[in-house]
C-alpha cells in the first residue's frame, strides 16, 4: 500500500490514521504483517517515533499486536477491536465498512435503554426521579424542533442511565453518544416517530417515578425501536 507523507503538525496522528484505516478497510487483512519501523517512516517522511506512537496507538485500538523486537501483525478488528475504534473513525469523520452501522449501534442503544429504565425506576432515589420527570416536560417544551429534540433527548437519557446505577451501562452509554455517534449521525427525521412521541416520554418518566420497572422498560422499548422500523437513507445506511 502507498502512503502519503504527512505535514509536520501532528505527525503520529496523521501515521496512525492512515494505517488504522489501511487495516479496517481490509488493505492489511488479520495475519499481515506491517512493514517495519524503518520501511514506514520513510514511507510517510516522518522519524521512527511518530511511527512507534502510532503503531502503539494501534495496538490499543485491537488493530495489531507489536511483538519486542519483531514484527506487528494486523489482528481481526472483528474479534479485538472495541467501541473506542468506532469513535476514532468518527472523530476523523470517516465510519467502520459495515453497511449497518447506523441499525447496530440504535439495537445496541435500545438494549442499553430498555434495561436502564427498569433499573433506573427500581433503583433510582427520589432526587433522580424528580430531575427525569423535569428533563421529560423540557424536553417536551421543544416539540415539534426535532434537532433541539435529539439534543435535549441525550441528556434525559443520560439522567435515566446515571440513575440505573450500572457503571458499564453508562460506559456504553458515553460510547454511543460521543462524537455523535449513533445519535447524532441519524438524521432526526428518522427518529420522528420516537422523539414527537411526547406521550410515551412522559408515560416513561411516570413510570421511573412511580419505581414500576416492568412499565419503564415496555416504554423504553416502544420509544427506542421506533426508529429501527424507520427506512433508512439511500446508500450506506452507516454515512446516514
Amino acid at each position: 500500500m502507498t502512503f502519503v507523507p504527512v505535514p509536520r503538525g501532528s505527525v503520529s496522528d496523521h501515521v496512525f490514521a492512515q494505517l488504522r484505516d489501511a487495516v479496517v478497510s481490509g488493505a492489511y487483512r488479520p495475519g499481515d504483517t506491517l512493514p517495519g519501523e524503518r520501511e514506514l517512516a520513510a514511507a510517510f517522511a516522518v522519524n521512527r517515533h511518530a511511527v512507534r506512537e502510532a503503531l502503539r496507538r494501534l495496538q490499543q485500538l485491537g488493530l495489531v499486536r507489536v511483538s519486542q523486537g519483531g514484527a506487528t501483525r494486523v489482528l481481526d478488528w472483528r474479534v479485538h477491536a472495541g467501541l473506542d475504534l468506532a469513535l476514532s473513525l468518527v472523530r476523523s469523520g470517516d465510519v467502520l465498512p459495515v453497511d449497518t452501522l447506523v441499525r447496530d449501534m440504535l439495537e445496541m442503544r435500545a438494549c442499553i435503554g430498555v434495561d436502564a429504565a427498569r433499573l433506573c425506576a427500581e433503583r433510582a432515589d427520589a432526587a433522580t426521579r424528580d430531575t427525569v420527570t423535569r428533563a421529560v416536560e423540557e424536553y417536551a417544551a421543544l416539540a415539534p424542533d426535532l434537532p433541539r429534540m435529539a439534543e435535549a433527548n441525550i441528556t434525559l437519557w443520560r439522567h435515566v442511565v446515571r440513575g440505573c446505577g450500572n457503571t458499564a451501562y453508562l460506559l456504553g452509554f458515553n460510547s454511543l453518544v460521543a462524537g455523535a455517534l449513533a445519535v447524532g449521525e441519524v438524521p432526526p427525521q428518522r427518529r420522528a416517530a420516537e422523539l414527537l412521541d411526547v406521550a410515551g416520554h412522559r408515560r416513561l418518566a411516570e413510570a421511573i417515578a412511580d419505581g414500576r420497572g416492568d412499565d419503564a422498560a415496555r416504554q423504553a422499548r416502544s420509544l427506542l425501536t421506533a426508529a429501527l422500523a424507520a427506512p433508512a437513507a439511500p446508500g450506506r445506511e452507516c454515512r446516514a
